[in-house]
């Protein structure tokens, strides 16, 4: 039985991950829960799960949990957020789900990387910010690397058992792939007029119409700007070029991506649109084990179509694109960036239009250099972030 830390327990990522220890109790002790503010939701986890360890990054919510926690007398100890990184670091964990959402999720995945662990990785943002310097991490260190989000999960499904054992340094074309396919569903404003995209509510931009997900997430694919960043994250995971790499539309989300190969053959992982489907992959490791998910029917699905993405729809998909293949500096600029206008536009602060408009700014204003260090794009991604909020605050928006 290995050891797991869930970084992000109170999010989606973190309930899939949990239903699929439920399913499987013989397989993973649940060691660590960590999360940001949700006192009531970490206190009904620790009830079920007793975990060694557990903390929230908010300081008055972490106290609070204290609290609530010595009420129920379990041997549940609250660590600080100083001693996080040192727990993930430690023996007393095998295995780190990182599923804590944006930027937020870099210095604990990290950890994990440095510490040589067994790295289940949702946190997209990782691979955006840091792309060469993570990778080099995570072979220097001898950490393992499995892809949990659907559609790179799919991707790692869909390669040779060769492929697969070479995450970061894949040689495509020497495997006789010829291309890699990102299948995304276009968000619920696939077949909106452009022309009332300026009154889009937040309400309906986080209806997402197959997936569950958090409001981020929701909104980031109802812009693309999700399917940009797994651009991004593929293009470091399975080390490809640009012309290996694809995206296309497919609104009923069960064909989660695509493996092209040079003999003519593609290769598909299909499914229900449900994440705890990847996370158990990942989870059981050479064995399939059960998810909770329920079995595909072919009978009651849609046909399947497809179609090219129009990039005056999804503005933020090609500059995530064009950001790629510019380095680390663009790719953490557009990430902070977004963040930023994503958070705004859930508050009402600007419209849904705005967000591209945004990135696309933040972007044109800061200059691009090369990075050598991590530091170096915590940097970047605090005067990003600043840059953006100016232009928010100023009502400035292009």
């Amino acid at each position: 039985m290995k050891n797991l830390a869930v970084l992000g327990a109170t999010g989606s990522i973190g309930d899939s991950t949990l239903s699929v220890c439920r399913h499987n109790p013989d397989l993973y002790n649940v060691k660590f829960l960590y999360a940001a503010t949700n006192v009531d939701k970490m206190l009904a986890l620790c009830i079920e799960f007793e975990p060694a360890y557990v903390a929230l990054s908010d300081c008055q919510a972490s106290a609070q949990l204290q609290l609530s926690l010595q009420q129920t007398k379990l041997n549940c100890k609250v660590l600080p957020e100083s001693e996080v990184l040192a727990l993930l670091g430690s023996a007393e964990i095998d295995s780190v789900m990182a599923a804590i959402v944006g930027a937020a999720g870099l210095k604990t995945t990290l950890a994990a990387v440095y510490a040589g662990k067994e790295i289940f990785l949702a946190n997209k943002e990782s691979l955006v910010m840091s792309g060469a310097l993570f990778i080099d991490a995570v072979k220097k260190h001898g950490a393992t690397l499995l892809p949990v989000d659907s559609e790179h999960n799919a991707i790692f499904q869909s390669m040779s058992p060769i492929l697969q054992q070479s995450i970061g340094a894949c040689d495509l074309a020497g495997a006789g792939v010829s291309k890699i396919i990102l299948t995304g569903s276009g968000g619920p404003f696939l077949n909106k007029p452009l022309s009332e995209f300026d009154s889009i509510t937040s309400a309906a931009a986080i209806k997402h119409p197959n997936w569950s997900m958090g409001p981020k997430i929701s909104i980031d694919s109802a812009t693309m700007m999700n399917k940009g960043l797994e651009y991004i994250e593929a293009k470091w995971l399975f080390n490809t070029t640009r012309e290996q790499l694809q995206v296309i539309i497919h609104p009923q989300s069960v064909i989660h991506s695509m493996v092209q190969y040079q003999d003519g053959s593609v290769l598909a992982q299909m499914g229900s649109p449900d994440m705890r489907i990847p996370i158990a992959h990942v989870m059981g490791g050479p064995q399939r084990i059960q998810s909770g998910a329920k079995q595909f029917d072919f009978f009651s699905s849609d046909s399947f179509t497809f179609c090219e993405p129009d990039y005056a729809r999804y503005p933020c998909l090609k500059l995530a694109i064009q950001a790629c293949y510019q380095g680390q500096h663009a790719t953490t600029t557009l990430n902070a960036a977004n963040e930023v206008a994503v958070e705004a536009f859930l508050g009402k602060k600007i419209k849904f239009s705005d967000i591209a408009n945004i990135v696309d700014s933040v972007l044109n204003q800061l200059t691009h250099q090369a990075i050598s260090s991590v530091s170096e794009l915590i940097e970047i991604d605090k005067t990003a972030r600043k840059v953006a909020v100016q232009m928010i605050n100023r009502g400035v928006i292009c």
